[in-house]
């Protein structure tokens, strides 16, 4: 996807995004959509407990929505730019190709990407094959993308993810997925960490490993206590004064390493540094440094038909359930109680550094977003 299609195409959304907030105009969609499609997950990661609360109760997942039900709200929905999966474990659903085949034909988004936990080898590697040639039938430019995570290497990733043998498995993953980005060529694959106490003292090792394997992207973000967690107690969020010195080897690392990178990714990753300096803030002021968009540009789906503003509320500020409104997404979008979670969003009452939803609010922060157009322009240069 060139740049300039990529701007091009989000324009209209950011203008309305800004006037949506404040006025509460009735015709406005969500640009992203992030959708947990099972309770399932193997892991039994120290920063969350969505493994460990499926190992004590297998049945979660049988709330999962099926595909049919998920036909029925992706039908009601309008097109997204942006179509996230998430979980759990998003490869444990067998139909995930098909969940995609349905956002595909309903959604039309034109970025689709999934993190995975790169257990399941062999099949996240075939039904990403899978979920590559169901794109490419609909539209070959679109670009989809997947992302292992790596919280350490070697066995410290075994340690923070709770599965003996993990990292094995990841390094087979990535050599398998690798062998499909030299196939396919709108399939990308990153990797990303999160940050917490447990691993903080070893970011410059994972970074440098993950840049030694040839990866091209890698993303990190702050470990959150989050209700869709579980880890509302858990002391995993690393300080603020200590995530500020970090961001700055981040920051000093994306920059040796623009200029192997395609022009695309110079963009994203002048957003990323930007992102950083964000998320710091928030971390160390406990506010909304720029305004936020979640439950007007961004829309979580959980995996039982719950409809959150974002992931860091999730349960807390739930907007309703759409098996409760007939699969109908417009009715509940625009319902009185997702309006009052809107209001509770925008007079200030949540903070957090969630790095899906700051992206999108540093896209309608224009102040921001000539921040990372200038670092962007930079980089180029460089």
């Amino acid at each position: 996807m060139k740049k300039s299609d990529l701007f091009t195409k989000l324009m209209p959304y950011l203008a309305g995004y800004r006037l949506n907030r404040w006025f509460g105009y009735e015709n406005f969609n969500p640009m992203t959509l992030t959708y947990s499609v099972t309770a399932a997950c193997q892991s039994r990661c120290k920063t969350c407990q969505i493994g460990a609360m499926f190992c004590q109760d297998p049945s979660r997942a049988e709330r999962d929505l099926t595909l049919d039900e998920v036909e029925k709200v992706f039908r009601s929905m309008h097109p997204v730019y942006f179509f996230n999966m998430s979980g759990g474990e998003p490869f444990l659903r067998k139909d995930l190709p098909e969940i995609v085949e349905l956002a595909c034909r309903y959604l039309k988004p034109r970025v689709i990407h999934t993190p995975t936990n790169a257990i399941l080898s062999d099949r996240i590697v075939r039904d990403t094959e899978r979920i590559l040639q169901i794109i490419r039938t609909y539209d070959p430019s679109v670009p989809f993308t997947v992302k292992p995570s790596i919280d350490g290497v070697g066995e410290k990733h075994d340690e923070i993810r709770g599965v003996k043998g993990n990292f094995k498995c990841l390094l087979k993953t990535i050599e398998g997925l690798k062998g499909l980005e030299e196939k396919y060529d709108n399939f990308h694959l990153e990797l990303g960490t999160v940050i917490s106490n447990f691993n903080i003292d070893d970011l410059e090792e994972i970074e440098d490993f993950v840049h030694s394997l040839g990866v091209e992207s890698y993303r990190n973000e702050v470990a959150e206590c989050r209700t869709e967690f579980f880890n509302l107690d858990d002391p995993i969020t690393p300080p603020a004064e200590v995530y500020q010195e970090l961001i700055k080897d981040f920051a000093r690392k994306v920059e040796e390493n623009i200029g192997k990178k395609k022009r695309l990714a110079r963009t994203t990753e002048a957003m990323r540094v930007v992102y950083y300096d964000l998320a710091g803030r928030i971390l160390a002021e406990g506010r909304q440094v720029i305004p936020c968009y979640a439950g007007v540009s961004n829309v979580h789906i959980n995996y039982d038909g719950g409809v959150w503003p974002c992931c860091v509320l999730g349960y807390d500020q739930e907007m309703g359930n759409l098996r409760n409104y007939g699969y109908d997404f417009q009715r509940l979008w625009h319902s009185k109680k997702a309006e009052e979670v809107r209001k509770y969003i925008r007079e200030g009452n949540c903070a957090c550094p969630l790095a899906n939803q700051a992206y999108s609010n540093e896209l309608m922060h224009l102040p921001t977003l000539v921040k990372a157009g200038f670092k962007a322009i930079k980089y180029a240069a460089k």
